[in-house]
């Protein structure tokens, strides 16, 4: 689950592409079996049907043909003003079956008509299948011979539909919800960067909760709460903890800190898994991350850097260059994994790590500010 925006509105992830692929695989079965022995015109209402018809009559295996039509309104000489056709419909539609794919009903006004427009056309039979229906608008006595998934009355996008022409594009099926009101952070950066000194400043100046992975690793450790007992089980027996383990902590820790301005994750996520549950947890709550924010420090630089901090620090790991070197290793591999995952989000964000701290916090703060 994930939250993004169109326009001026957020939608937070409802209907996933695989879901909305099995309810087609179902609707194909259905129309299949009772019309495989004749040719039925399949028949699209523009625009927000070519996903769907597209995706039905690749899988539909049976004799069959397709059509696109609009609704179109033009101006009448009878009373009503306005009369609605169809405009693309150039068949002859005598004796046939035709299949209306509607991408989604709801009032059933549309319904009623493609129904007025096709009554005296002399079919075969008029059936309607639907991906999408609301039930709690249909206000029509008109018959839905196929339903895909039926839905309550919230305004959607994505798979063909809009929001003043965006979200066609979209895979998944987004539902409009409130606009998030934190600022999540997810802050980056190699060994040595000077990230924890950033998160300190940035926490206090923004209002934001710094959830340091290591720290919440060793609270729980140190307390031995049924989550440290886990945790600390793999890590005796040299293994990593578990994904779920680690997210687990993480979901307890912002639930304990409900009233911030929102949160720094440090050490969060690491792999692409964990990038997907902390969107599926924080949508869950109406909120999503702002963005990643990467300090960028020359390798060489750094190394001089931790060897010096390693005089002093008796950290082992800072006095050797080949683990330094290996500490680099695995977050350049963990990092680039998670800045695709971020930048086809528009959500990733590299600054400069050279220099002044206040200097580097000024940056931080550019970027902070736009999220």
């Amino acid at each position: 689950m994930s939250i993004i925006k169109l326009h001026d509105k957020h939608f937070k992830t409802y209907i996933s592409a695989q879901e909305i692929d099995n309810a087609i695989n179902t609707l194909v079965t259905q129309i299949s079996n009772e019309l495989k022995d004749e040719t039925p015109l399949f028949i699209g209402i523009l625009n927000g049907s070519f996903m769907f018809v597209a995706d039905f009559v690749r899988k539909y295996n049976y004799n069959c043909e397709v059509s696109f039509v609009k609704l179109a309104s033009y101006e009448g000489t009878n009373s009503t003003g306005k009369i609605k056709k169809l405009v693309g419909v150039n068949e002859n539609l005598e004796g046939r079956t035709i299949v209306i794919l509607e991408d989604i009903i709801d009032t059933g006004n549309t319904l009623q008509e493609i129904f007025e427009i096709f009554k005296d056309k002399n079919l075969k039979q008029l059936k309607i299948a639907t991906l999408f229906f609301k039930p709690d608008v249909f206000k029509k006595e008109l018959p839905i011979d196929y339903v895909g998934i039926s839905i309550p009355d919230k305004f959607i996008v994505g798979y063909g539909l809009d929001y003043n022409g965006f979200g066609r594009n979209l895979a998944d099926i987004y539902q409009l919800t409130t606009q998030p009101t934190m600022k999540n952070i997810v802050l980056f950066g190699p060994p040595g960067a000077g990230k924890g000194t950033q998160a300190d400043l940035l926490k206090e100046k923004y209002n934001l909760k710094h959830i340091s992975t290591g720290e919440v690793f060793r609270f729980h450790i140190k307390n031995e709460t049924e989550l440290g007992i886990l945790a600390k089980s793999y890590m005796d027996q040299g293994n990593l903890v578990p994904d779920e383990v680690t997210i687990e902590m993480l979901k307890d820790e912002v639930n304990k800190n409900i009233d911030v301005g929102g949160f720094i994750f440090d050490g969060f996520p690491r792999t692409e898994s964990q990038a997907i549950a902390l969107d599926e947890f924080l949508a869950e709550k109406g909120e999503t991350i702002n963005g990643m924010v990467a300090l960028e420090v020359p390798e060489d630089l750094l190394i001089q850097r931790l060897l010096e901090r390693g005089k002093t620090s008796g950290r082992s790991d800072d006095q050797d260059e080949s683990k330094i070197r290996n500490r680099f290793d695995q977050y350049n591999s963990k990092t680039a994994i998670l800045k695709n995952y971020y930048t086809v989000q528009n959500k990733y964000f590299g600054v400069n790590g050279v220099g002044e701290i206040k200097d580097i916090t000024v940056r931080l703060s550019n970027v902070f500010d736009k999220l």
